[in-house]
């Protein structure tokens, strides 16, 4: 059984009577079920396909956020072989919330970056939510900078709902570390791929975000607050989120018509967390087609992401 989300119910309903019918059947405790399962089957996913078709802002940002939606080392574990994670800044310590280290995609050497949410309790709590602290970035900095030294292109995962902000982080230089960490990404002479696969929230995102070829899954959101908190700061209100949602333009198609991003990664119906193993596939495809026509044009990759985030917003 899924996690069904408040909009599902009518889902919900239909897979519990599927569920409940199986079981009978396996028990032995009732009669031939199997038409019934199917038809029963067959309006499931029909209304599962009707609930997504028209899916609001507030309720992508709700499959974004999805608790079994995979995550970072989902698509580390799926795409990438012999991976070597690096841990420390080398100045303060570790933090859990980004993952980084060097690894093969598809026989090639590549970096990695990417933020981690955590599946169960204890592993939230192990990478605080996917929201990294100064030590994060610095690291983030450290893999990049090694990335440029031997020649390594940059995949980075972003999933977060934003950095930090405790006042640990805070005194830490928290806003210097983002600061730092971006405009070393914009410097690289590397190509760059980014791919959005959940939640890309404010400076936390854009930290290791800024790449030459920025992409979404198709219900990842990607804003520069959280709907809650532009709710509390517009209305005061943090239970106005959903009208913050539709207001700030969050979902990939959004971002797409403006140019923020290069594509959309499709899903599967139902989201990512009902097919990870075919959004995560999905997505490595998109990361080898973009490195794959970065290279043939032979471009300088420093002016291109310069050129590419100087132009957003212009013309709008």
């Amino acid at each position: 059984m899924y996690n069904y989300l408040e909009f599902e119910k009518p889902v919900a309903d239909l897979e519990g009577k599927i569920l409940e019918l199986k079981k009978l059947s396996e028990a032995g405790e009732a009669v031939d079920v199997a038409e019934e399962i199917a038809r029963l089957e067959k309006r499931s996913s029909e209304a599962l396909r009707e609930v997504y078709r028209q899916l609001q802002p507030w309720q992508k940002a709700q499959v974004a956020r999805h608790a079994d939606r995979p995550h970072c080392l989902d698509y580390v574990g799926r795409l990438f072989t012999d991976f070597t994670p690096l841990a420390g800044d080398r100045l303060y310590g570790e933090d859990n919330a980004i993952i980084g280290g060097f690894a093969r995609f598809r026989g090639e050497p590549v970096a990695i970056l990417g933020q981690e949410k955590g599946a169960d309790t204890k592993a939230r709590l192990k990478h605080n939510f996917g929201m990294a602290r100064p030590e994060g970035y610095r690291k983030a900095v450290r893999i990049m900078e090694l990335a440029d030294r031997f020649g390594v292109r940059l995949v980075t995962l972003v999933d977060t709902a934003g950095a930090y902000p405790g006042i640990g982080a805070e005194e830490r230089g928290q806003a210097e570390a983002i600061a730092r960490s971006t405009s070393i990404s914009l410097g690289l002479k590397v190509p760059v791929v980014s791919v959005i696969i959940g939640e890309g929230g404010s400076g936390g995102a854009i930290a290791i975000a800024t790449a030459n070829k920025v992409y979404m899954l198709e219900h990842a959101i990607y804003s520069v607050i959280s709907p809650e908190g532009a709710a509390s700061i517009l209305w005061r209100d943090p239970t106005r989120a959903r009208d913050a949602a539709t207001s700030m333009k969050i979902t990939a198609a959004d971002l797409l018509e403006m140019k923020v991003i290069d594509g959309i990664i499709p899903e599967p119906l139902g989201g990512a967390h009902r097919g990870a193993e075919t959004a995560i596939d999905a997505a490595g495809d998109q990361i080898a087609n973009a490195f794959a026509e970065l290279a043939a044009q032979g471009i300088d990759y420093r002016e291109h992401r310069r050129d590419k985030f100087l132009a957003i917003g212009r013309g709008l």
